[in-house]
């Protein structure tokens, strides 16, 4: 996740944040407010999101920070079956090598054991996808299989 900080004379300072589908801008002003934007794409005019005076985004980046709760879950989805067979939700991010695939062209149960249940799109839950079933950037890949599985997928995920 790359950050890009600039001043912003007479304003305060401007932070652009890469994300996976687009773009966060945070601007903090000397007087203390802070404005939230988001741009979709490169080319494509920002959209305030959010408006704080400095108390409340004070507040608020403690909370998210998590001074106040500390989530258990991992950072990803995860359930343990019995026998130590691990359910797993996995997100396919752009540059992910197994977008345009077929699940029977990326061969993820012979490279790595791990077995393709479910995938999630759009609103649209496909369960027990055929092998012709082609793999699209943001899709959720749920997988089942054991740990060594899990991290082999998580391994070819970025390939």
């Amino acid at each position: 996740m790359t950050i890009t900080e600039s001043d912003l004379p007479g304003v305060g300072k401007k932070f652009e944040i890469e994300l996976h589908d687009g773009e966060m801008i945070v601007v903090i002003h000397n007087t203390g407010k802070r404005e939230l934007f988001y741009r979709p794409e490169p080319s494509a005019d920002s959209q305030k999101v959010f408006e704080f005076g400095d108390d409340l985004a004070r507040t608020i980046g403690s909370i998210i920070e998590g001074a106040h709760f500390q989530p258990l879950e991992p950072a990803t989805q995860e359930t343990t079956l019995p026998g130590g067979i691990l359910l797993e939700w996995y997100e396919l991010h752009p540059g992910s090598g197994l977008i345009g695939e077929t699940l029977e062209s990326a061969e993820i149960g012979n490279r790595t054991g791990l077995t393709i249940v479910a995938i999630q799109r759009d609103d649209e839950t496909i369960d027990s996808p055929p092998a012709s079933t082609t793999l699209k950037e943001g899709d959720t890949v749920i997988g089942v299989g054991t740990r060594e599985n899990c991290e082999a997928f998580e391994e070819l995920l970025t390939e």
